[in-house]
């Protein structure tokens, strides 16, 4: 479980290790989603130690990820050498990045349960006015089960996703797959054990 209290410290301590916390791979809703990705550019938001941000750029997409962490962006410069490709990493809060409308063909999120409900209002409302007409939408978070199995998260109610609150914010999409589910997942250390998921897939229409 992860505190949110000062959360910029909490997570450069984290990350304050030579291992990657959770682990080189991409997520596996993202690489399960992958023929839905539309060619061009990629927004990868608090990608961390970049594992995701990393594997949009490998399959030939121009990336954009950000993180308030240096720890985790010196890290994700690390792997995408590693990976001989380049992603544009910022160091950023997501209030603080620069949000351009209509800039990207893909958006992907990938456990950035941070946000207080308030926030994550705000945040769903700059994903969805940031993503291009006929961009695709990729989102994985933890349900309110995931508080009964606790093998990461923030362990706290109000940051958790369920179905009803993807479709109040992106129902105006095409969704393209939106599923409750458990799995048993090993993301490094950060993430491992049995889970409760949601994984949302959206195209934003063309008109």
């Amino acid at each position: 479980m992860t505190t949110f209290n000062n959360p910029q410290n909490t997570w450069n301590q984290r990350f304050n290790t030579e291992h990657y916390v959770f682990g080189e791979a991409p997520n596996a809703y993202l690489q399960a989603q992958a023929a839905h990705l539309v060619p061009g550019t990629a927004l990868a938001l608090a990608d961390g130690e970049g594992r995701n941000g990393v594997w949009l750029a490998r399959q030939g997409l121009q990336v954009d990820a950000f993180d308030f962490s240096d720890n985790a962006l010196r890290k994700a410069q690390a792997l995408a050498s590693k990976h001989q490709v380049t992603v544009n990493m910022v160091c950023s809060d997501w209030q603080s990045f620069d949000w351009q409308a209509a800039h990207y063909d893909n958006i992907v999120g990938i456990f950035f349960q941070f946000a207080t409900p308030a926030e994550r209002t705000q945040l769903f409302h700059r994903m969805d006015t940031s993503l291009k007409p006929g961009g695709t939408l990729i989102i994985q978070g933890y349900t309110p089960r995931q508080l009964d199995f606790n093998t990461g998260g923030p362990g706290k109610l109000a940051h958790m996703y369920d179905e009803t609150l993807m479709l109040d914010a992106f129902g105006h999409l095409d969704i393209l797959d939106l599923r409750t589910y458990e799995a048993d997942i090993t993301e490094g250390t950060g993430h491992k054990g049995m889970s409760g998921l949601l994984g949302l897939t959206a195209r934003k229409p063309l008109v």
